[in-house]
């Protein structure tokens, strides 16, 4: 009754029940650790694909 009181009696259910949810921690570590590995896998999976480029007798990517 006191909380209730305080709040001018005002019984909008925002005034004692919170909506907001929690925001997701991000390990921006993980993530960039993760973005490392996969521009590692581009860039060998590109000079993979460019030998079989060559081999044919096309241009490489770039």
């Amino acid at each position: 009754m006191d909380e209730i009181e305080k709040n001018d009696f005002n019984l909008n259910i925002s005034r004692y029940v919170s909506t907001a949810k929690a925001e997701v921690q991000i390990d921006l570590q993980a993530v960039n650790d993760e973005l490392v590995a996969l521009q590692e896998t581009i860039i060998a999976s590109t000079e993979k694909h460019n030998q079989f480029l060559i081999e044919l007798g096309l241009a490489p990517l770039p």
